[in-house]
This record gives structure tokens, sequence and C-alpha cells, in this order.
């Protein structure tokens, strides 16, 4: 299967090619350190006596800062020393920012084709590889294998489209799930499904989503009330579209209107998911008639109706100012649902729509103890935004049952942790 894989890897690979670099042309920043992609991890500091190096890949923003609790620990233990790489440039930029002081070295996960992976490897000499989440590359993994170097997935978790793929092409289940050594599911549901893919129970353990033991640095008032003048947000309570996709801004923006109208007064903050679809989220705003400010133009000028936070790395602050959250990437056509837990961490209402596959079983937990609300379409979406925030009383009820969900759930950084010592104590 993987001579399989290698053989059609490169000729998809050119013909992918145009829509990524398209992609990464619209993102920005990933010039720097391009080399990277093609297995150039050069200038890491040589291995030490008695330091176990572990290479972690976190492929974008939410994975980088969930690891956070993880470097930080492995730094104490003493005797590791963390490689970490991402996929996108946001996720670099992030850990760049966060974790320079926790890494030997931060670069750009190499492109999984054997001549890049396998110079990848020559270079950063793991002896313990990390990945997260859906991350689970053929190549990479193959590479371990060949090094005897245990290849643990952390935060393991198994979409729909997913599962019924591989459901589907049981010949990719060897090459993708083989070579892991551990598979710790970010819950019962992931693991069942594994399970059910023929991973050996011995190799599978349910240690919980590290999502849910997000530290957050909390805001004083002082310093929310200047991230409000900053952004140009009233004193009018803030509705805000947090990791929003196509449609679910124009969708926002027609349920503020609406609401507004009727009386319910609000401002609207819009986080969209990718911040390089600023021109169309602006175009969408300035259809509305809204006045508006962008937070990367800088401080606000005065006071407008809709902000939009296009910036990277900011959404965990920004919801500090939220009255209340939609979560995107949950209305049709968009699938899959971003991560609600920021939000409940923070005691914020919750609201999304009917597609939260990827967050299926968090999303099905918050609405059966009372934490979030979940709407079939926009106009279902309208009426419970403005039944939440015209009745303050319920609104305070949603959100701390959202808090107490997230407290109750807490626990997968120290379950994943004893596991990755267990890993590193056998080398």
């Amino acid at each position: 299967m993987l001579w399989l894989y290698r053989l059609l890897f490169l000729p998809a690979l050119l013909i992918m090619a145009p829509r990524y670099l398209l992609r990464m042309r619209r993102r920005g920043g990933y010039r720097d350190k391009f080399e990277q992609r093609f297995g150039a991890h050069d200038g890491l500091p040589a291995k030490r006596a008695r330091v176990k190096r572990v290479w972690v890949q976190a492929v974008s923003v939410g994975e980088v800062l969930a690891i956070a609790p993880l470097l930080e620990a492995l730094m104490k233990d003493g005797g590791v020393e963390v490689y970490l790489t991402t996929t996108t440039s946001t996720g670099y930029r992030v850990a760049a920012d966060r974790y320079a002081h926790l890494a030997i070295g931060i670069g750009y996960f190499p492109i999984d084709w054997w001549p890049f992976s396998a110079r990848a490897w020559r270079k950063v000499a793991p002896d313990l590889a990390v990945l997260t989440e859906g991350e689970r590359w053929p190549e990479h993994i193959h590479q371990a294998v060949t090094r005897g170097v245990p290849v643990v997935c952390i935060n393991a978790r198994m979409s729909d489209k997913t599962f019924r793929r591989m459901q589907r092409f049981g010949l990719a289940r060897g090459a993708v799930l083989g070579g892991i050594s551990r598979l710790l599911a970010s819950s019962v549901q992931d693991e069942r499904r594994l399970r059910e893919l023929g991973v050996p129970a011995e190799r599978l353990t349910t240690t919980g989503n590290l999502k849910l033991d997000v530290k957050i640095a909390r805001l004083t008032e002082t310093e929310k009330a200047q991230l409000r003048r900053e952004l140009g947000l009233g004193e009018e309570r803030v509705l805000l579209g947090s990791s929003t996709w196509p449609g679910e801004e124009e969708a926002l923006l027609e349920v503020w209107t609406e609401l507004n109208k009727a009386g319910t007064r609000c401002a609207l903050l819009l986080v969209p998911r990718h911040a390089e679809r600023r021109p169309e989220i602006e175009r969408l705003v300035r259809n509305a008639g809204a006045t508006y400010h962008l937070r990367s133009r800088g401080v606000a000028k005065e006071p407008v109706q809709v902000a939009v936070g296009d910036t990277t790395g900011e959404l965990q602050k920004l919801t500090q100012l939220a009255d209340l959250v939609f979560v995107g990437k949950s209305l049709p056509p968009n699938d899959g649902g971003q991560t609600p837990v920021e939000a409940a961490a923070l005691g914020k209402p919750i609201l999304f729509g009917p597609r939260m596959s990827n967050f299926r079983t968090i999303a099905r937990e918050l609405v059966e103890c009372g934490g979030a609300v979940q709407v079939a379409d926009e106009y279902a979406l309208r009426a419970e935004v403005k039944t939440l925030l015209d009745d303050a009383t319920k609104r305070a009820s949603v959100a701390a049952a959202a808090a107490d969900w997230q407290r109750a759930n807490a626990g997968a950084v120290e379950r994943t942790l004893a596991v990755l010592r267990e890993e590193l104590g056998k080398r």
C-alpha cells in the first residue's frame, strides 16, 4: 500500500499544487522557511546525551494553542526537548510568538512524499513523534517505523467523513493507522470508531479532549474596555460570530439588521476563520449599510456597528467581549463546526447550527446540559439570538451551564502526559 501511496502522491501533488499555492498566496506568510516543506530542516542543535527529542506536529492555530500545557510540562520534566512543526502560516506565527522558549525550533511540516519526509527525519532525528487530532501521514509514520521511533497520536479524532472513507477503503487503514504506537482518543465515540477500523485495544486510550483544558489569559475590566475602544464597540451587547465561514457572515448580518430594526439593539463582532477573507467580509458589511472597523487596520477612530476581528490568534481575547457567541462552520452548506470550547470555558452562552460533526460529542453534551442551543437554520438563529439577548436571566443560565460542563470535563492534559512519559521511558 505504501508504494502505491508513493507512486500516486507526486501526480496528485502536481494536480493540487495550483490550488494550494493560490491559498498560500491569499493567506500570506508562507515564503519564510518555505524550503522546510521539502525537508530542509537545517539549523537544529545537535542532539545531547540523555536528552530525548520529541517532534510534535500541530496542523494549525487550534491545535497549536491546545498543546501549550503539554509543551510547558515536558520542558519542566527535564531531559526532553521539543521540535514543533505546523502546516499553516497562521499556525506557524502563533507557535513562533508563544513557544519560542519551549522548543528548540519551530518549522513547517514537510510534504509527505518519500524524499522530503526522509530528509526531514534525518535532520530532526526524534526519539518520539507526536501527531495531533486527525494528522495521520503515511510516509511520516513509515519513516518513524523504519527507525524504531514510536508515534503517538494525541487528541485523536475521527470525523464522520474520514470514518466513512476509512470504512470504504480498507487498504488505506494499514498505511494510516498501522504504524501508530498509541492513539489517544479525544472521546469515547472516537475510540469506538478507531476500534471498528481495526486498531487493537492495547493501542487505544480515551484521554479526552485537550482543548477542554484550555488556558485562557483573562482580561481585566480595564483591558476589556480598552479592547472595546480599539474595535470601535460601544456599550451595547455584543453578538460574536466565532470562526465564521462563507455564508455565515451574511446570515449574521441579516440577523443583526432584523434584530436592531425590531428594537433588540446589539453590536456585531465577526471573527472569520480565515483572515484573508477580509475583502469579501468588508464588502458584505458595506452592502449591509453598517458602519464598521477592521481590527487589522489598527485602532478605530470612532464607534461602529460592526467590528471585524481579521487578525490571527486573538479569538480567545475577542470572545471575552461577547454577550452571545455563534460558533461558525455549522450553518449549511458549511459542515464540521469550529470548537465551542473556548466560549464554554469563558462562560459564554453558545449557539451553533446543525452541522457540528467534528465536535459532535461536545455539541451534544453542551446542548443536553443547557450550555448551548442548536439551531436548524438562519431563521431559527434569529429567533434564538433575540430570545437570549432579550432575556438576561436565561442568557446567564446558559453561560453558567457551559462553564460547568467545561470544568467537569477537564483533565485530558494530565492523562495525555502520562502516556507520553510512558513512551519516552521506553527509549
